[in-house]
C-alpha cells in the first residue's frame, strides 16, 4: 500500500498497538480514535458505547480499522459485563459505519473486527468461513457485530471482517495469562485437553490485517487462525517444550466453571477453525505452527 492515512479504533489494545507500530514503521499516517479530548490531528474523539464519533476527523482517511471492544476475558460474565461487551462492539461499529457512509470522500476499505467465536462450539468438526454461526452469547454477539458494519458496506466501502482466533502474545489476551503460569511450572491442560484451540501469532495477526487492507477485492469474513488448529493437550505439551517447564498440573472443568462462570465455556469449548479464504487470497503465514508462534512471542 502506498503511504496512506489510516484510522484505528482500539489502538491501545494488544492487536491495535502492534498494528499501529507496523503501519507507522512503514510511513503510514495513523489516526487513533480516543475517548478523551484529542491532542492533535492524529487523534479523533469517539464514544463507542454511546455510539458517537467525530466524523469530521475521519475525513481524508484511506482506510478505517475497528479493533475496539471491552475485553472478553477481562471479567466474569455478569449480565452487566455482557451488556458492556456487546455495546462496546455493536454500538461502536454502528457509529463508525454510519460516519464512514456519511463522508463525501469515503475510505477505500473498512476492516471491522470480529472473532472466531462466531462459530461457537465445533467439537472435532473443522469449519471455515462458509459455516453458519453457532449458538450462545459469543456467536450472537459476532453476528450483531458484523451486521453493525452494514451502513459502510451499503455505501460502497469494501468491508472486511477478520474473525480472529486466540492470539499468541506475551503482552495480553489468553496467552498473556498463560505464559507466567507455565514459566512458573504451574501450567497444564484445561479440562480433558481434547478441545481445539485455534490460535494465531501476533505477527501473523498484524500481517493478515495489513493483507486485508492492501488487497483490493477482498471483502466479507476471513478467519485469522493458523492453518492447523491443535487441541489444548497438544498446545500444553508445546508450551512445556518451548519454555522447558513441566506441565503436570490439570485444571478440572468444574473448577474452571466455578471460577470463570459462563466464560469457562470459551476455555473448555472446542473451536476448530480453518483460514480457508485467507490462504486462498495468497496470504503466507510466518509462524504456521504452534512452536514457532510461541518462540516468536
Amino acid at each position: 500500500m502506498q503511504r496512506s492515512r489510516i484510522a484505528v479504533a482500539g489502538a491501545s489494545g494488544l492487536i491495535g498497538a502492534a498494528l499501529v507500530r507496523s503501519l507507522a514503521a512503514d510511513g503510514h499516517e495513523v489516526v487513533r480514535l480516543v475517548r478523551r479530548p484529542p491532542r492533535g490531528r492524529e487523534e479523533v474523539r469517539w464514544d463507542p458505547e454511546g455510539g458517537r464519533v467525530d466524523a469530521a476527523g475521519l475525513a481524508g482517511c484511506d482506510a478505517v480499522v475497528n479493533l475496539a471492544g471491552a475485553g472478553v476475558g477481562d471479567h466474569r460474565w455478569t449480565d452487566a459485563y455482557k451488556a458492556r461487551i456487546r455495546s462496546s462492539r455493536v454500538h461502536g461499529t454502528t457509529a463508525l459505519a454510519e460516519a464512514i457512509a456519511g463522508l463525501e470522500h469515503r475510505p477505500r476499505v473498512f476492516v471491522s473486527g470480529s472473532a472466531m467465536g462466531y462459530y461457537g462450539e465445533t467439537g472435532e468438526r473443522a469449519v471455515d468461513e462458509g459455516a453458519p454461526p453457532g449458538n450462545g452469547f459469543l456467536p450472537r454477539l459476532c453476528v450483531e457485530w458484523e451486521a453493525a458494519a452494514a451502513p459502510a458496506r451499503e455505501a460502497g466501502v469494501r468491508t472486511v471482517f477478520p474473525r480472529t482466533g486466540l492470539v499468541v502474545a506475551r503482552g495480553g489476551g489468553a496467552w498473556g495469562r498463560l505464559f507466567p503460569l507455565f514459566e512458573a511450572g504451574l501450567g497444564g491442560r484445561m479440562g480433558d485437553g481434547r478441545q481445539y484451540w485455534s490460535y494465531i501469532s501476533l505477527h501473523d495477526e498484524v500481517a493478515a490485517i495489513r493483507h486485508l487492507l492492501d488487497t483490493d477485492g477482498l471483502s466479507g469474513p476471513f478467519n485469522l487462525t493458523a492453518p492447523v488448529p491443535l487441541t489444548n493437550r497438544e498446545i500444553t505439551a508445546a508450551m512445556g517444550r518451548v519454555l522447558r517447564r513441566p506441565t503436570l498440573f490439570t485444571v478440572p472443568a468444574p473448577v474452571l466453571r466455578a471460577v470463570l462462570g459462563e466464560l469457562s465455556g470459551d476455555v473448555l469449548g472446542s473451536a476448530r477453525v480453518l483460514p480457508k479464504r485467507l490462504l486462498e487470497s495468497g496470504f503466507t503465514f510466518a509462524f504456521p505452527d504452534i512452536e514457532g508462534a510461541l518462540r516468536a512471542a
